[in-house]
């Protein structure tokens, strides 16, 4: 799932964004690296920070972050495949 910010012009209509800026990552609680790991389009150009941007950004923030959580492997220590023979 991948969202698009919404944007206002100057005339004051709202439109798709190319990318949230690093304020609205910053603020849905993710760094700009974990954005581009987790393919969220980031704007650099964008200074602006929209409560509606952020409030798209969390469940995808929070769906991602479960997801990577669920995949990490659980490997063994290497004391526990061992035995002590002598």
């Amino acid at each position: 799932m991948t969202a698009r910010p919404k944007v206002f012009r100057s005339d004051g209509k709202q439109t798709q964004g190319k990318g949230f800026s690093r304020e609205e990552l910053k603020k849905a609680g993710l760094s700009l690296t974990e954005a581009v790991k987790y393919h969220i389009p980031v704007d650099p150009r964008r200074k602006t920070c929209h409560d509606e941007n952020v409030e798209a950004l969390r469940p995808i923030v929070k769906e991602k972050k479960a997801a990577v959580k669920a995949k990490k492997p659980k490997g063994k220590s290497k004391s526990q495949g061992r035995t002590k023979d002598d």
